[in-house]
This record gives structure tokens, C-alpha cells and sequence, in this order.
């Protein structure tokens, strides 16, 4: 698979390595054959102005010139993810002692998940470069957002999850007809198989593998959104779960592209990450210096937070400690308060990963790390009805009564 007179991936014109800076063409390359450092996209991208972005869909496709995507990627069968609501969270603020909160609510894209917009993103390029079947490891978002645009494309996919995945994430992937197959072992199990098969089979794009530098590009959108969403205005400050890393450091590239293009004024925001303590690498690593996360074995409910041995860890060391952020980490127990926070305050339902950060934005502002008076948008990630299990034990009906009115009075007024 490689690029050819007829490939179109928009103002991308090349692949750069991210540690020694060395170049390749575009093409399903995802490690520098110099130092094996990861690639990323490099773009030439010309003159782009907000109102060509503010004419186009109400998508992520609105912002096709600053992605690896063809021109016409909008009118190719796709699930047109993104543009989900900003929502001001004045209830949450006033719990939290913090002036001016939004939620980017990711849980409204089409497979409740911001996974769908990194695997429309890969698939668009994925399609150019001539693959024909869409793959993934996942811990489960990822699973559900790869079987439902393959099927929406009309293409085979596999799907490799670890066998002990939550049930809904199970289901809600296996409806789409995908072929999917539970793995024994973690998450890092699984991906070490995917890059196996990755090598075995030249037709499959993995979308978090070999074709890793395009479906990264996909989480700028959360940044190019939020800021759009806000009229044009960089937040202050942005907390966002870390799994891989990807996600946050996408989202610092988009925010720094928009600057260096002359689409926003001001300097990009300070960078917070939020992990599950049961699986912490980067939060260890930054609390104690280090430029090196350790792997780990993780041990957390947060499930689709759980790489032991995240991709980009490094490089969200770097960003959080450029942009003036910090990364933390919260218990379980933390976990499932800050899911139940946001659901009795806000009225959204997050999974176990919005659970991480709000729990997270909690902890920062109570050690303060953050600042409660300066604009703060935090990301929810997925929809709590993918983690049922997190919360069941501890939300249900208040009592059983006779269908009287008298044994409601008695509930109520604790007679």
C-alpha cells in the first residue's frame, strides 16, 4: 500500500518523524526506519479561513483542510462524527469552586464515543492508500466506532478486544457484523497481536497501527471544535483522560496549528491529563520528574483508560509541562463519585474515562494546581451506558412500595 498519482489526502505532504525529525512520504508508515520514533502527518496547509471552516458540514469534515482527507471526504459513506455539544456546566462549577466550566460531551457522536472521529479520520485515509479490510486492537470505544464505520462503508472488519471487556462494549461492537475476537490478556496483549497481524496481512488497516499517524490526526477536531464553539477563543485551561496520549497531544497540535494560521489569538491553553490510579504510568512519571513512564499492569475500572504502556506517555510529559499543566491520577472509588457528579449536576452520564476527569478536575483544583477563576473546558470521552457495571452498585430505585399513595408518602418523608 503507498500513495499514487491518483491518491488525494487533502494539504498533507508528509510523514515526519517526531524524534529525529527525519521525513517519509505519505504512505501506511507509522516508525521511522532512522531511530524508530513514531511519524506523524506534516501539512502544507496555505491560506485557511474561518469562514471556509464556518461553510462547511456539521462535522468533523467541516475541517477537512486541516486533515489527511480528500477534498470530497464528506460525500464518501462515512459516520460523519463530531460537532457535539459544548455544554457550560454553571451546576458542576458552582459544586466545584471554579468560575467558568464546559463539557465537550464526545458521548453524543454516532457510536457515543470520540473513537469515532480518529477511525473516520484513518478510514478516509486508509481508502486512499488502497487497503481494503478495517482493523483494531481496542478496550472497547475503539472497537465500537471501527465495526460501525466499516459497516457504514461496506467493508470486512476485525475487531480484537481483551476477553475480560465490559458486556455493553462487547455487544454494542458485535451488532455491526464485525468478526470480533476476545483476546486472554490486557489491552498490551492484544495491541502486540494486532501489530503481528498488522505485519502478516498488507490489505488490513489497523487503525491504531499501521495507520496510526492518520487516525491521531482525528482528535485535532476536539481541539478545533471547542475553540470554534467557544467564537473563536482559546480556553484557558483543558483536562482530557489519557489512555494512549494520542487524544491529549492532538488536541495541543490543534490548538498550536490554529494559532501558528492566524485563526485565534492569544496562547494555546495549559494542558492537564487525568488518569485511573489503578493505571497511572504518566501521572507517576511527571510527579516524580521523570522524562521515561515505566509500564504497568493495569488494575483500574476505567477500562478504556487501561494501557499499561501508552504510545504517546513521553510526549504528554512534554505538553503538560510546556503548556504549564500537570497530570494526576484518582481512585476508583473517585472514579465512580465523579461519574455520579456530573450526572446529578449536569445531567450527562459519562463512562468510567469522564468519571477520571472529573474526578481529576476535582483533585487539581482542590490542591491547586488549577486555576478556579481562569475559562476551563474539560472533555468527556464516552456514554456512561457503556460502563453500567462502574455504577450499579451504588445507584437504584430509593425503595419498593405498594402502589398507594400513602406508602409513597411513607418513602418519601422516611415514615
Amino acid at each position: 500500500m503507498t500513495v499514487t498519482s491518483t491518491t488525494s489526502l487533502g494539504r498533507a505532504t508528509h510523514l515526519s518523524c517526531r524524534e529525529c525529525g527525519t521525513t517519509v512520504e505519505l504512505g501506511p508508515y507509522y516508525a521511522c526506519l532512522e531511530c524508530f520514533g513514531p511519524l506523524e502527518v506534516a501539512y502544507d496547509f496555505g491560506t485557511i479561513t474561518r469562514e471556509r471552516i464556518e461553510s462547511g458540514p456539521r462535522s468533523i469534515w467541516r475541517y477537512r483542510d486541516l486533515l489527511p482527507v480528500p477534498e470530497n471526504v464528506a460525500d464518501i459513506p462515512n459516520t460523519d462524527p463530531g460537532f457535539t455539544p459544548l455544554v457550560r456546566a454553571n451546576n458542576l462549577a458552582r459544586e466545584l469552586g471554579i468560575k467558568d466550566l464546559w463539557i465537550k460531551n464526545d458521548a453524543a457522536n454516532p457510536t457515543h464515543s470520540f473513537k469515532d472521529r480518529v477511525v473516520a479520520v484513518a478510514l478516509a485515509a486508509a481508502r486512499e492508500l488502497g487497503f481494503t479490510v478495517l482493523a483494531c486492537p481496542s478496550t472497547g470505544n475503539l472497537a465500537n466506532a471501527v465495526a460501525a464505520a466499516a459497516a457504514r462503508a461496506g467493508i470486512t472488519s476485525y475487531v480484537f478486544i481483551p476477553s475480560n471487556l465490559e458486556l455493553p462494549k462487547i455487544v454494542t461492537s458485535a451488532v455491526y457484523g464485525t468478526t470480533l475476537v476476545a483476546v486472554e490478556g490486557n489491552y498490551d496483549d492484544v495491541n502486540r497481536l494486532a501489530s503481528e497481524l498488522a505485519g502478516e496481512h498488507d490489505d488490513w488497516a489497523f487503525v491504531n497501527v499501521n495507520v496510526r499517524p492518520y487516525y491521531a490526526e482525528g482528535s485535532k477536531t476536539l481541539g478545533y471544535e471547542t475553540t470554534e464553539q467557544l467564537g473563536w477563543r482559546l480556553p484557558k485551561q483543558v483536562v482530557i483522560p489519557v489512555a494512549s496520549g494520542s487524544q491529549l497531544t492532538k488536541v495541543d497540535k490543534a490548538f498550536r496549528e490554529l494559532v501558528q494560521l492566524g485563526l485565534v489569538e492569544g496562547d494555546a491553553p495549559a494542558i492537564f491529563g487525568a488518569q485511573a490510579t489503578g493505571c497511572s504510568p504518566v501521572s507517576t512519571a511527571f510527579k516524580e520528574g521523570h522524562d521515561v513512564v515505566r509500564p504497568v499492569r493495569p488494575d483500574t475500572i476505567a477500562k478504556s483508560l487501561a494501557i499499561g504502556n501508552p504510545a504517546d506517555g513521553p510526549y504528554v510529559l512534554d505538553v503538560a509541562r510546556r503548556t504549564g499543566g500537570a497530570v494526576d491520577d484518582v481512585s476508583d472509588d473517585e472514579v465512580v463519585e465523579g461519574i455520579r457528579l456530573l450526572a446529578r449536576t449536569e445531567g450527562i452520564f459519562a463512562e468510567t474515562a469522564g468519571g477520571v476527569t472529573v474526578a481529576v478536575l476535582a483533585k487539581l483544583l482542590r490542591d491547586g494546581k488549577l486555576d478556579p477563576d481562569a475559562e476551563t473546558v474539560i472533555f468527556n470521552t464516552g456514554d456512561g451506558l457503556k460502563t453500567l457495571d462502574a455504577v450499579s452498585s451504588v445507584v437504584g430505585p430509593a425503595g419498593t412500595i405498594a402502589p398507594t399513595t400513602e406508602a409513597f408518602h411513607s418513602l418519601v418523608n422516611g415514615g
